[in-house]
């Protein structure tokens, strides 16, 4: 047989290999011990390069191109078996890309999140169209005059949200982008007040789509050293170690109270104060409603946007419950559906419902049962024919394209690093070497480091709770168990391939990295307060009180060393930034 001929032969192996990895793959810990330290550049690639060339598109595919790369060079006929293979392993290597874009789209989870995020695009150009989006923005402008109390008022709403983060995010971003627009807060700023009440709130609400999660990683956690503990209780007694969900809560608030930024949002905000609320050559993830306009002779009527978004909200609620029961009912905890049978409407009842519901699938309906009633209530108010509310509806579908793109890529470059073993790795590296008393900020710093490189909080959090749990001091337990649920909601938070920071980035209508580079300054000091005046000194023995009591402090404190006032010119700016 020739070598030309061997060489294709290869290809074909090659090809028929990755399209069999299913099939061929390894457990997480296998693939860590095997790709060792190759485990953390596709992560690295796509993040640094989103940073660099601000396309985050271009940065994710290449991301994921780098783990399916090294993927093949370990397959038979790869680098380590064939020089040659450094060239050949590009095809079956953009094969399995495309593979991984598919299995995104066909996770059940994901299409729904994919529906629901165009759905809300399609939505919320009803509501413009209507003039609700309007009307919303002069009623609010009316009670948030300034620019400090439109923000107070968007971060308001985003505790009122505190059922779900998807929810947050493409709930609060459209309703306070006009009145935000009109009060010149940048794009960036309105991203960020959503992004830090999405995740941050989500994660310590005692009723939200979060709970049931995190109750199941504590309860698994204790049974693995056969000890059984009410997971309930143990999660509302983590709540006051949970510091970086506090402090960045407060920061947002801080901030909008004082007006006082610093790093890139402070020039982000003083651009916005002279009009301009992008950057230049910005690329707005959404552009619903911008371009819609309400037909001559009809008014603006507040409730064409008040009532579309209750009956969001509402479906919602009544959808997270009854899809959650149903989920319940038809399983097989018997505890449980004893639970639901004998006290549906209790506390704790409504806890599980909502525990166990699809929220993505939620979402996706009440987004959709909305749409309906703004096209009747359109329609019967003469403003659009239905055939209009369809195509209207169709081009707010259309704007959230882009969203759902980078969404598929984000989905997709996780999946090649769950694969690599990549979080599993990064344990590996620690978990040997931890002294008790630095076990919680240790987890909270891997915790960070792992969330911000997958771009999953909950992926983290099944990682790291087994580290937190098997320690005889019960306080220490609670801090460690703090440290991982917390933890894992900064790469959530601010990481660039995280799905949260995206639609943020998407109900801000923002550029996306300009979202992530100025929030990420101010993550990383709430990260380095949470370590500070957080998990190192309750380590030796400080009150959890006294020690959040600082931590806030040292909030405002940050802002006034290192911020500045954003009214100030340009030129007057003296202080250096904590970035």
């Amino acid at each position: 047989m020739s070598q030309k001929n061997i060489k294709k032969l290869l290809l074909v192996v090659s090809i028929f290999l990755v399209m069999a990895l299913p099939t061929l793959a390894a457990t997480a810990e296998e693939n860590a011990a095997k790709f060792g330290i190759l485990t953390i550049i596709p992560p690295l690639v796509a993040i640094t390069l989103a940073f660099l060339t601000k396309n985050v598109v271009i940065s994710l595919f290449l991301g994921i191109l780098s783990g399916t790369y090294i993927i093949s060079l370990y397959l038979p006929g790869g680098f380590f078996g064939n020089l040659s293979a450094l060239f050949t392993n590009l095809v079956p290597s953009f094969l399995k890309i495309v593979d991984l874009i598919l299995g995104s789209l066909a996770d059940p989870w994901n299409a729904g999140v994919i529906l629901q995020c165009t759905t809300i695009g399609g939505l919320i150009a009803l509501i413009t169209y209507m003039g609700g989006a309007r009307a919303i923005a002069e009623s609010l402008a009316k009670r948030a005059k300034t620019a400090r109390s439109a923000q107070i008022v968007a971060w308001l709403m985003g505790l009122f949200v505190f059922f779900d983060d998807y929810a947050n995010s493409l709930i609060v971003g459209p309703i306070m982008r006009p009145v935000t627009d009109k009060l010149n807060v940048s794009r960036e700023k309105l991203a960020f007040i959503i992004d830090a009440t999405a995740a941050p709130v989500a994660g310590i609400a005692i009723i939200s789509t979060w709970v049931g999660y995190e109750m199941s990683l504590i309860k698994s956690a204790y049974a693995s050293i056969g000890q059984p503990v009410n997971a309930y209780m143990v999660f509302i007694n983590t709540l006051p170690f949970r510091f970086y969900n506090i402090f960045m809560l407060f920061l947002v608030f801080a901030t909008a109270f004082f007006l006082r930024e610093s790093g890139p949002m402070l020039k982000a905000e003083r651009r916005a104060r002279k009009g301009e609320l992008l950057a230049p050559n910005a690329r707005p993830m959404s552009t619903e409603g911008e371009e819609q306009q309400l037909p001559e002779g009809k008014k603006s009527n507040i409730w064409n946007a008040i009532i579309p978004i209750l009956v969001l909200v509402l479906a919602s609620f009544i959808g997270f419950y009854s899809n959650g029961y149903s989920a319940i009912i038809n399983g097989d905890d018997t505890e449980l559906i004893a639970l639901l049978q004998n006290t549906p409407l209790s506390l704790n009842g409504i806890r599980e419902a909502f525990s166990a519901s699809d929220a993505s699938i939620v979402l996706f309906q009440s987004a959709l049962f909305a749409s309906i009633v703004a096209t009747i209530m359109g329609v019967t108010q003469k403003i659009f024919t239905v055939s209009k509310a369809i195509d209207t509806f169709i081009n707010g579908l259309k704007s959230m394209v882009i969203t759902a793109v980078i969404l598929l890529l984000a989905w997709s470059l996780s999946g090649v690093i769950k694969e690599l073993g990549t979080a599993t790795y990064l344990v590996g590296l620690l978990s040997d070497k931890i002294p008790a008393f630095t076990l919680p900020t240790i987890i909270f710093v891997l915790g960070s480091i792992i969330s911000f490189a997958t771009g999953t909080s909950y992926g983290t959090m099944g990682i790291l709770m087994p580290l937190a749990i098997p320690n005889p001091d019960p306080n220490f337990v609670l801090m460690s168990a703090g440290a991982v649920l917390t933890g894992a909601i900064f790469g959530d938070h601010c990481s660039p391939i995280s799905d949260t920071t995206i639609l943020s980035s998407m109900g801000a209508a923002c550029d996306h990295i300009d979202h992530v580079n100025t929030q990420i300054w101010y993550s990383l000091a709430i990260a380095f307060i949470t370590i500070i005046f957080g998990y190192l000194p309750i380590s030796f023995g400080l009150n959890v009180w006294v020690a959040l009591l600082l931590g806030l402090a040292a909030v405002v404190a940050l802002l006034y060393l290192f911020g500045e006032k954003v009214e100030l010119p340009v030129e007057t700016s003296k202080k250096a930034s904590f970035v």
